[in-house]
């Protein structure tokens, strides 16, 4: 190993004094915000919101101090065939509701997992993922399916939102602290005193989320004004009645594609998680898929006029004011002097980069069969970008999308085959087991 000496550090200070560039840049960012110093300002054209194909698609909602994109996400898919049904031009299905029972299963999920590891050493390494990742907002596509197939959906209107739900730090800290003090309860009991503490963990939770959310609803009736300003009224409703009959989205039809370009996940094969999910006995299954074949599948739901849900590394080269995301609108290679390119399979593995946000794609500006630019739902309020609307580069989404859900029938006949090919386990750690929050 080698120290830094004097010497060296003689000639670092040295090289930079005689940097005359470097010393603009230093005076410049000593008053400015550092990514709108390296903004290029004629990469703005590549963004603009106009489009070859767009899908028209409801007001965007807003998941508020919450981590519960994929789910809103979600519920944005489904919410656009309950408005074609029932001639709606604003609506939203309860995220209240599914995050409620997402809360609950994860919380039987983490405990059944405690129990699961109770006798490895406390620092063993899937004990310790488990326990720092805890109960949290975020998820991941089958998750969200799980949670509709078991508890179906209901309108926003009919169990709202509630501060705790839209602000869930402190009842995800207290949830937590709860549960890791189960995990140090259980290695000193037997199998039925630790099944009866977890009984009575549950309930305890059950109570908690009860309070912080409200009582969830079994039946209830719908009313709501078409975009005619009709007045209408459905009563003896219950969650998966309403599912059934106004969405009725056929959720084992869709696929969960990734693009993950490493050497560990060879393309055209399927792939899981250990201990990554919320209903237990349920797993979620990803097919990846080369860039090309997994972008072409993309188009072609979204010209068949069918939004789709993704998940992408949101952090990267975006600007939330103005409602773009494009790499080649910063140029930090330049203001610095340093080449800060690094390729997508390695920022995946080196751990610069991984999927952490869930948006709905509603429009593609293709060129020929070329996609230029492509436009997001997504989940921040309407007070941003285009309404709430933003545009991304080809060159982003190539970089930073990493998942999409797309109908099987889109798939080519080799994917369609990959299907039921046995998963390839990954571990809890795996940068494709990162959560969309």
């Amino acid at each position: 190993m080698q120290e830094i000496t004097k010497e060296l550090l003689k000639e670092l200070e040295t090289s930079y004094s005689t940097n005359k560039l470097q010393t603009v840049v230093r005076h410049f960012l000593d008053q400015n915000d550092l990514s709108k110093s390296a903004m290029k300002a004629e990469a703005s054209k590549e963004t603009l919101d106009q489009f070859s194909h767009l899908i028209k698609t409801l007001p965007v909602t807003n998941q508020m101090q919450s981590g519960r994109c994929w789910i809103f996400a979600g519920l944005n898919v489904l919410r656009e065939e309950v408005a074609k049904k029932l001639g709606l031009d604003s609506f939203e299905l309860s995220q209240n509701y599914i995050a409620f029972y997402d809360k609950l299963e994860k919380i039987n999920f983490m405990m059944e997992s405690l129990i699961d590891l109770k006798d490895r050493p406390w620092d063993d390494r899937t004990l310790t993922w488990v326990l720092e990742t805890g109960v949290q907002d975020g998820g991941q596509w089958d998750m969200f399916v799980a949670l509709i197939k078991k508890y179906g959906v209901l309108p926003q209107s009919v169990m709202p939102e509630t501060y705790q739900s839209s602000h869930t730090h402190m009842m995800n800290t207290l949830i937590n602290r709860y549960l890791r003090r189960f995990a140090s309860e259980i290695r000193k009991l037997d199998e039925d005193a630790i099944r009866a503490l977890k009984d009575e963990t549950l309930a305890k939770c059950y109570d908690m989320l009860c309070s912080c959310f409200g009582v969830p609803p079994k039946s209830f009736s719908f009313e709501y004004v078409d975009k005619d300003k009709n007045y209408h009224r459905i009563d003896d409703l219950d969650p998966m009645k309403f599912y059934d009959e106004y969405v009725g989205l056929e959720l084992d039809d869709l696929v969960s594609i990734i693009n993950s370009p490493t050497e560990d996940k060879p393309y055209h094969e399927m792939f899981t998680v250990r201990y990554l999910g919320n209903v237990y006995g349920t797993k979620v299954r990803y097919l990846n898929l080369p860039l090309d074949e997994f972008k072409e599948t993309v188009v072609k739901q979204m010209k068949d006029g069918h939004i789709v849900w993704f998940g992408s590394d949101c952090g990267k080269f975006g600007d939330r004011d103005k409602g773009y995301w494009d790499p080649m609108a910063y140029d930090y290679d330049s203001l610095f002097e340093m080449d800060f390119d690094i390729s997508k399979g390695d920022a995946l593995m080196y751990r610069d980069s991984a999927m952490n946000h869930a948006m709905c794609l509603t429009a593609v500006d293709l060129e020929g069969d070329r996609a230029r630019k492509w436009r997001i739902e997504n989940s921040w309020g309407d007070d941003k970008a285009h309404k709430g609307y933003y545009v991304a580069s080809d060159a982003w989404f190539d970089r930073y999308v990493y998942q999409a859900v797309v109908s099987k029938k889109y798939l080519s006949e080799k994917a369609k085959e990959a299907l039921a090919k046995k998963e390839r386990v990954l571990d809890p750690w795996d940068p494709m087991g990162t959560l969309a929050d």
